[in-house]
């Protein structure tokens, strides 16, 4: 009989099938194909030790598991859940009050939102929601500009770019033709230094607008462990909650 289990890594869940088999003596094998994520083991090894060994092995996981693979866990938007904001996830503190729409304080490593009192279920996550992202665009105008002026005088090029803040999906940033810079707000829950990596990519397109090996010397010349950031960037982004 076919079990299935789940683990939570950072912000991620990873679902597994388990197949047990009398034959198999001790040793517990993870694969990850197009099927998903299979875990071999002993017929007779508990669930706890199961959990436990995918847990561990999540880094490696997420390395060789397509996005369909994992999902990010719905947020129900109740007091307890967290956040990521700088790496970091923040503790979400829920009250009513008898606003218009939800207000979202940042308080001593804490999200305190206060929440209409006369929403029903999916209109309270769905404001929630949307609060939340203006939050973390908000922090977005504000920090990636900054970051631009950082590395301006080794990257930039020219006319100082307009910075704009959007909602891709598929994308930390882009550079236009033009030299506009554009940065996912999502970028907001990463680590400062993978942040500091994804401006440094978008200002080297300045000069060189391809990902040739010129561009990727420029990098590495301006961020000498850029791949390394690079590599834990793929990692970070994979099914974040927002």
């Amino acid at each position: 009989m076919t079990e299935r289990g789940r683990v939570r890594f950072g912000n991620t869940t990873i679902e597994y099938e388990v197949r047990r088999s009398k034959r198999r003596k001790k040793t517990v094998q993870i694969t990850v194909d197009g099927g998903g994520v299979q875990v071999a083991a002993p017929s007779a090894t508990p669930d706890d030790e199961l959990r436990a060994i995918v847990r561990k092995r999540a880094p490696w996981i997420l390395s060789h598991a397509s996005e369909a693979t994992l999902e990010a866990a719905p947020k129900r938007f109740v007091s307890g859940e967290t956040l990521p904001y700088l790496g970091r996830n923040v503790r979400m503190v829920f009250e009513s009050g008898d606003m218009r729409s939800p207000e979202v304080r940042f308080d001593h490593w804490r999200f305190r939102v206060a929440v209409p009192h006369n929403l029903n279920a999916s209109e309270r996550c769905e404001s929630i929601r949307r609060a939340m992202v203006k939050w973390y665009r908000a922090r977005a105008a504000e920090r990636l500009p900054a970051s631009v002026d950082r590395w301006w005088p080794r990257l930039g090029r020219g006319e100082k770019s307009r910075i704009l803040v959007r909602d891709q999906r598929q994308r930390w940033g882009s550079c236009s033709p033009d030299g506009t810079l554009r940065f996912n707000w999502r970028a907001m829950m990463l680590k400062p230094a993978l942040v500091e990596y994804v401006v440094v990519h978008e200002l080297a397109h300045l000069t060189h607008p391809n990902h040739s090996t010129d561009f990727w010397g420029l990098v590495s010349r301006a961020m000498p462990d850029a791949q390394r950031r690079r590599q834990i960037l793929r990692e970070a982004g994979r099914a974040l909650p927002l």
